[in-house]
């Protein structure tokens, strides 16, 4: 069989050709960055960096490139309303604007892997989820602050309970 319809080999160059596209990309990226010193394309800079990984992830099939793109996305724009939630100089506001952002981008991993990947990946759900958690609570503030310092206390105690299960189960 030749190369050039072994399904291996169309696949690896593939690969290839979108690893380059990526490298190409983040130097032109970095390029920019280096060299436009504007405070509003600072902002930009991780959610386009997330966007690359994303597209690569997207072409390629390939959940490598997709966890990267959703981190980077979900901080960028976690970045961006952080900034755009300045006026509220709220530090709980803020840091809940972030969050919320931040687990976007850990939902948007087992988005694109279900959509794009042949395997969903559903562990990003569980820092995503944990992440919304409290930035819903920081926005919300009162009382749903008390819970999150309980929370932030007590959450430990999760832990010595599955190693309890655990413990229990192998005997």
């Amino acid at each position: 069989m030749s190369s050039s319809t072994n399904p291996a080999s169309s696949l690896e160059r593939r690969n290839a050709v979108v690893g380059g596209i990526v490298l190409v990309a983040i130097g032109l990226l970095v390029l920019v960055a280096q060299n436009v010193q504007t405070e509003s394309l600072a902002l930009l800079f991780l959610p386009a960096l997330g966007g690359i990984f994303l597209i690569a992830g997207v072409i390629g099939r390939q959940i490598g490139f997709l966890i990267p793109g959703g981190i980077l996305i979900g901080i960028g724009v976690g970045a961006l309303l952080e900034q755009s939630t300045m006026a509220a100089r709220n530090g709980t506001v803020q840091g809940g604007a972030f969050l919320l952002g931040f687990a976007g981008g850990w939902f948007l991993i087992t988005v694109l892997s279900k959509l794009f990947t042949p395997h969903t990946q559903w562990w990003p759900l569980i820092p995503g989820v944990i992440m919304a958690l409290i930035g819903v609570g920081l926005l919300l503030g009162g009382p749903a602050l008390n819970v999150l310092e309980f929370a932030g206390r007590w959450w430990p105690l999760i832990l010595v309970a599955i190693g309890l299960v655990i413990i229990v189960r192998r005997k």
